[in-house]
């Protein structure tokens, strides 16, 4: 029987689910607390200038691929892709920086020429990531984490051993030259876990940097925010925006509906693509199933700190994706994990979308995204960010060597006051629960509550954990869910 389906948010998670939903035959309701779509995927604009506020990486074009064939589409027919050539940059020093290329070949070819024997080493492990990839990715991922023997195949009996060692160990025992290390660790940063405590099977982002590429959706991520917006719409899906969510509506242990701007909204089923710990604060304490205790004690992706800058000349030396390593990876990652506090030096990344999408800026202008990771929860003042804009603007002129400062137009910031205001983020975390054995599959908050019937969720938090093409998943898998519970 088709259900009358309230959702809660309009991030990556929430749209995809509601296509599912509705494809399925529900009528499905989409509710928005801020005035545009797209979760932490929204959209800047100003003077002239577009930023994507949130996601600014595409990566694993074949998922995106999978989510629009599931209804008889391709990204195509929505938004043009453009593959970055390079695909990024990373600076270690004054003028001293490793550009990886758009292909394998030419990534073999470099790392050789910054350690003998590291090429053939490279492509071995690339072998071994593209493995992992193809039974993560097209299997495992799209699995609800409903038990431990999702996680028992034949592919993964024989690969159990990666999921007790961890990447970090693993590139090292192969790679000795530091800049090399630290390339290959930069892909799991994306899981929101220090290398070291991430199991050695992610590796497979390694082959979704090196093998499969990084993209561009024309006009940035909200391209792909507005595609999935018209495809929901084209399926029957309603979106309202302005639409703050006051308390989840539970009767007899089942949810019946939403308290929206003070106006309660009935359902058959609720799902929520909000931040989970926040969506159980909808509930009477007697109906959440996670205390504060467990929240306190899991290990969060970083928070970030994220300056939108509009420059009246274009920026030399610089790449779209540009990532600064020039102080110490590994004492920045404990500021982070360990001892969470304000990085005195920190790794940044810079992304300069209008040297590929002349939608980004006015001609002869340069827009600049600037991200520190940050640990959540950490004080957030203008002070802070004002000193810690100084430092990175500092570093990029003199590694870049040029003058940049006196070509601001303007600047934007967003950091964790902002990730709270915004999306009542647990702690201003920006990525969600981090990748941890400890926190993987099963062991991650469940799509489906295990107190309220026809309540369930959908995200970062839950099944299969941080990311854009993670978000698509957790919406199909919650949608599928819902079809076979409700």
């Amino acid at each position: 029987m088709n259900k009358d389906i309230k959702i809660i948010g309009s991030g990556f998670s929430a749209l995809a689910a509601s296509c599912y939903l509705a494809q399925q035959g529900n009528k499905v309701t989409i509710y928005e607390k801020n005035s545009t779509i797209g979760g932490r995927a929204r959209q800047l604009k100003r003077d002239g200038f577009t930023f994507d506020i949130g996601p600014t990486w595409y990566w694993m074009p074949d998922v995106f691929e999978r989510f629009f064939a599931d209804f008889g589409k391709k990204p195509s027919d929505y938004y043009s892709l453009q593959k970055l050539s390079p695909a990024y940059q990373v600076y270690f020093g004054e003028a001293d920086f490793v550009t990886i290329a758009d292909n394998l070949p030419e990534i073999i070819t470099t790392f050789e020429s910054i350690e003998k024997g590291s090429g053939a080493k490279l492509e071995t492990f690339m072998k071994e990531a593209q493995s992992n990839y193809n039974i993560a990715i097209k299997d495992l991922v799209y699995r609800p984490g409903v038990s431990p023997l999702e996680l028992i195949t034949v592919e993964t009996a024989m690969k159990v051993n990666q999921f007790f060692g961890n990447i970090s160990k693993d590139i090292r025992r192969r790679f000795k030259n530091k800049k090399l290390v630290q390339i290959l660790e930069f892909p799991v940063l994306f899981l929101g876990a220090k290398p070291s405590d991430t199991p050695s099977f992610y590796s497979f982002m390694n082959f979704a940097d090196f093998g499969l590429g990084t993209w561009h959706p024309k006009n940035g991520m909200y391209s792909v925010i507005l595609a999935m917006e018209q495809l929901a719409k084209e399926l029957g899906v309603i979106i309202h925006t302005n639409s703050n969510i006051e308390k989840i509506e539970v009767v007899n242990g089942k949810a019946v509906g939403i308290k929206v701007n003070g106006k309660n909204v009935s359902a058959d089923v609720v799902l929520s693509g909000a931040d989970y710990h926040h969506t159980e604060t909808l509930l009477d304490e007697k109906h959440r199933v996670y205390s504060e205790k467990y929240w306190e004690n899991k290990t969060f992706a970083p928070s970030s700190l994220l300056f939108y800058v509009g420059l009246d000349k274009k920026v030399a030396n610089v790449e779209h994706h540009s990532l600064f390593f020039d102080v110490d990876f590994d004492v920045h990652a404990q500021d982070i994990y360990d001892n969470p506090k304000w990085p005195e030096n920190p790794l940044f990344y810079a992304s300069f979308p209008s040297k590929t999408d002349s939608n980004s800026a006015p001609e002869g202008k340069e827009a600049a995204i600037f991200l520190i990771p940050i640990a959540p929860g950490l004080q957030d003042t203008p002070e802070l960010r004002e000193t810690y804009f100084e430092k990175i603007i500092t570093r990029l002129e003199k590694l870049t060597q040029q003058n940049i400062k006196n070509n601001i137009i303007f600047k934007e910031s967003f950091c964790v006051n902002d990730f709270v205001k915004d999306y009542n983020s647990y702690n201003g975390n920006a990525y969600g629960l981090a990748n941890t054995l400890l926190q993987t599959a099963f062991l991650r908050p469940k799509l489906k509550s295990k107190k309220v019937e026809s309540l369930y969720f959908t995200g970062q938090l839950t099944v299969p954990g941080p990311g854009v093409p993670p978000a698509l998943i957790s919406g199909k898998l919650v949608a599928d869910l819902i079809q076979k519970h409700s």
